[in-house]
């Protein structure tokens, strides 16, 4: 596909995910990532011809106006999304797959020193949720979508969702947009667990309650339920 090809999907990824979007206009002013985007896929062609300081130059000055940083040797497929895009980076041995999205905050980075793929890569049809970490050279499966502000170090099956520091796979095989507001703090629940469980004992003992089995059963389903979003986090 030409440059200019990739350039007008990359315009019409705004225009199909943002509901936001009201007027191609707003593309001049309001939205960073798809400029970061365009110097990106210009900055990358002429890397590739061999200009290796001047596609540097390029994304530095689109570093300095964007605020979000993407190495020019980095591969990145058709239809990507970056929404707001503030703080964005991208590393240099990265891959990213066709109609991805990535919001604010996003580091795709490495965690080695030495030469060779030591970035992440990200499948088709990924969401990676804003502040989100994703380190080392690790595969993020299709369809999968990644918490705000997850910090994820080992690889992600297709279509699992993964929240957490470090990042937890708590399901899979949901095909759902990502609803940041819903997905489940495990730690929290894990904590409230306990204490109720520490409430029942004490009424129980106190109040000689004889409810305690029934009350029981209950925490025991809410407990059984937090091991099955652990069931298939490796």
């Amino acid at each position: 596909m030409s440059l200019l090809s990739k350039i007008k999907k990359d315009f019409l990824a705004v225009k199909n995910r943002d509901p936001a979007f009201k007027s191609y206009i707003e593309l001049l002013y309001a939205y960073p990532g798809i400029w970061a985007i365009i110097n990106y896929r210009i900055a990358n062609f002429i890397y590739k011809k061999g200009f290796k300081r001047l596609a540097r130059f390029i994304m530095a000055i689109n570093q300095f106006i964007t605020n979000i940083d993407i190495h020019p040797a980095a591969t990145i497929g058709e239809n990507v999304f970056i929404d707001h895009g503030i703080g964005v980076v991208i590393g240099e041995t990265t891959i990213i797959g066709n109609n991805v999205t990535i919001y604010q905050g996003v580091t795709l980075g490495g965690v080695s020193l030495n030469p060779g793929k030591r970035h992440p890569t990200i499948e088709d049809d990924v969401i990676i949720g804003a502040g989100a970490k994703i380190l080392g050279n690790i595969i993020i499966g299709k369809g999968s979508k990644i918490g705000a502000n997850s910090v994820v170090v080992k690889d992600v099956p297709p279509y699992s969702t993964v929240v957490g520091i470090p990042g937890k796979i708590i399901k899979r095989k949901d095909f759902s947009p990502l609803s940041h507001n819903k997905l489940p703090d495990i730690e929290k629940e894990l904590f409230e667990y306990l204490m109720d469980r520490i409430k029942v004992l004490e009424e129980a003992i106190i109040n000689n309650d004889k409810n305690i089995i029934e009350k029981d059963e209950e925490l025991e389903k809410k407990y059984r339920d937090y091991l099955e979003a652990f069931k298939n986090r490796n």
